[in-house]
């Protein structure tokens, strides 16, 4: 076989053995749900300051899936969605199991608006109010358990100054 002919092939193994593993890491990512990554946020309320493990959802296919399909939110978990600039927004709750506090959030850090309890499966729109920079969903109640409130003040590096 002309050494050529043997490069050749050489290069199409690795570079299908590359896109297998590419592959699979994309479908492990899509199956478990997962967003793009990790972050914590606090939000400085009145009653005091409440800190978030939250997913971030930085790309339109996380922002699309969101929390879908999920079963369970544990206090102090959520997902934050970050559209990059200020935008007004819509949400709805379809195919989203579990109720949701939507917490509207504007590029300065203040919370605009509070979604309680968004019904689920609904696909009913949720409005945001005006211009966000972001959406915080944590579980049905917790705003209210935990007296988070329009105007309230959230910090996470999405809202530090230059962003």
């Amino acid at each position: 076989m002309p050494k050529i002919l043997r490069n050749y092939r050489s290069a199409v193994r690795r570079g299908a053995a590359v896109l297998l593993v590419v592959g699979f890491a994309i479908l492990g990512a899509i199956a478990s749900g997962r967003a793009g990554g990790d972050d914590t946020i606090k939000i400085v309320s009145h009653s005091g300051v409440h800190a978030f493990s939250v997913e971030l959802a930085t790309n339109e296919f996380e922002r699309e899936r969101g929390l879908m399909f999920r079963k369970e939110l544990p206090d102090g978990y959520g997902m934050l969605f970050d559209f990059h600039t200020d935008q007004i927004a819509n949400f709805w709750m379809r195919n989203t199991y579990i109720p949701l506090d939507i917490i509207f959030i504007k590029s300065d850090g203040h919370i605009l608006h509070i979604a309680e309890n968004a019904k689920p499966m609904s696909d009913d729109l949720i409005p945001s109010g005006g211009p966000i920079r972001a959406v915080l969903e944590v579980i049905g109640g917790t705003a209210r358990k935990l007296g988070i409130a329009p105007g309230d003040t959230v910090t996470g590096s999405i809202f530090a100054p230059g962003h």
